[in-house]
């Protein structure tokens, strides 16, 4: 009999340590390869722990809630069948080798394209690595079961609260990794940015227009749904162009200056808030913008984002609209230097050329770090967008 070490993902030099957050397998069960055995949390993102083989799970080396390391032995599994293992190795190499090609039928590819599903999340079981009908199947009935299971959690976890407010008591638990390490930020930008903010209302109905008029077109081409996000995501790029400013850090006593703009997006998912970052924007189309989005909210619901999906960012976009509000100022996340708050369109009254006109409008606010970036540069910045934003074909022209 072969025992295989559970091992816990190489971590970057930026990642310290992590959390196991908990099991979902005990010793002695049956574990099947790609099957997730645990889940942990560091302070960047919630990673999922997989088997790598077949076998039994003989052993938990390290329990809930205790911190461990890069490469860190956390379990055992053991194979019955010791000339399964060669086998199995073999197998999972040529799996990685294919990842990122879809071996599938037409009908299976069709079907891939209907749900807009990342094949590179599907474990393929058919000949020679080649995904089949049932594959996919599984990953639309998996989506949907979890979809119905946290919505009957979510109704029995609000009929629960209810009812314990009914009796006084508390509850004590322990400050996860991600939110302790999210707090050290917060407090850092407050205590050592001199932190300012300015605001601006962007007309929206160009871009309403322009997304109502092609939308069924867009998706039908690309098989992705076109939101607003990613005009935000182009008309920054653009803008922080023409401030670098905006586009650097400070670094003791230097300013770095990046000639790349990656930028990270809030993204709401099934298990929070996640900011994942889009890399090299200023070389992405809306087409490319979006179709990294919906792979990011992919992932995020899985829990196969990386920490890599999650490192990195020189400016930030956080839409606190999508969830009503109206005005916020946003706190920077070191070491950026910036972050842009969209918010809620409402239909306002407006005087356009002496006419009252009703218009879809939306508050921006650009909170900035005062030490490099003056008052002057964030007002130019922020009026900047509010142009591309309401004629979207500036871009095109570069004017």
């Amino acid at each position: 009999m072969n025992e295989v070490d559970i091992l816990a993902p190489e971590f970057p030099e930026s990642v310290s340590n992590a959390q196991i957050i908990s099991w979902h397998r005990n010793i002695g069960e049956h574990v099947k390869r790609d099957d997730i055995l645990l889940d942990i949390e560091t302070d960047k993102v919630i990673l999922e722990v997989p088997a790598l083989i077949d076998g039994i799970l003989t052993a938990i080396i390290i329990k809930a809630g205790e911190i461990i390391f890069s490469k860190q032995i956390l379990g055992k599994i053991t194979l019955q069948k010791e000339e399964n293992l060669k086998k199995i190795v073999v197998e999972k190499k040529k799996s990685l080798i294919n990842k990122t090609e879809l071996e599938a039928s037409p009908s299976v590819r069709k079907l891939i394209k209907q749900h807009s599903i990342d094949h590179t999340l599907i474990v393929a079981t058919g000949k020679k690595g080649r995904l089949n009908r049932d594959d996919v199947l599984n990953i639309i009935k998996k989506d949907k079961v979890e979809n119905s299971l946290n919505y009957i959690k979510e109704k029995e976890k609000n009929v629960e609260n209810q009812q314990n407010y009914k009796e006084r008591k508390v509850e004590r638990i322990k400050i996860s990794p991600l939110r302790m390490k999210m707090s050290e930020r917060l407090l850092f930008s407050q205590r050592n940015m001199v932190t300012s903010t300015t605001f601006n209302e962007v007309n929206m109905k160009s871009i309403l227009s322009l997304r109502k008029k092609y939308k069924h077109k867009f998706e039908e081409k690309h098989k992705i749904k076109l939101g607003l996000t990613s005009f935000f995501v182009k008309a920054v790029s653009e803008s922080l162009k023409l401030f670098p400013e905006i586009n650097s850090s400070i670094d003791r006593d230097d300013i770095i200056y990046y000639k790349y703009i990656d930028i990270s997006v809030a993204i709401a998912t099934k298990r929070g808030l996640i900011t994942p970052v889009l890399k090299n924007v200023e070389e992405m189309s809306i087409v490319d913008i979006e179709k990294k989005i919906k792979d990011f909210i992919l992932k995020g619901n899985i829990g196969k984002l990386s920490i890599d999906d999650l490192t990195g960012g020189n400016f930030t976009i956080s839409n606190g609209g999508i969830f009503g509000s109206l005005m916020s100022i946003p706190i920077i996340n070191p070491p950026q230097t910036a972050i842009l708050g969209m918010h809620n369109i409402i239909k306002r009254v407006m005087v356009v050329k002496d006419s009252i006109v009703i218009l879809p409008m939306m508050y921006m606010s650009l909170s900035y770090d005062h030490r490099i970036i003056d008052g002057k540069t964030s007002i130019q910045f922020l009026s900047r967008l509010k142009e591309i934003l309401e004629d979207f074909s500036r871009i095109l022209l570069h004017v």
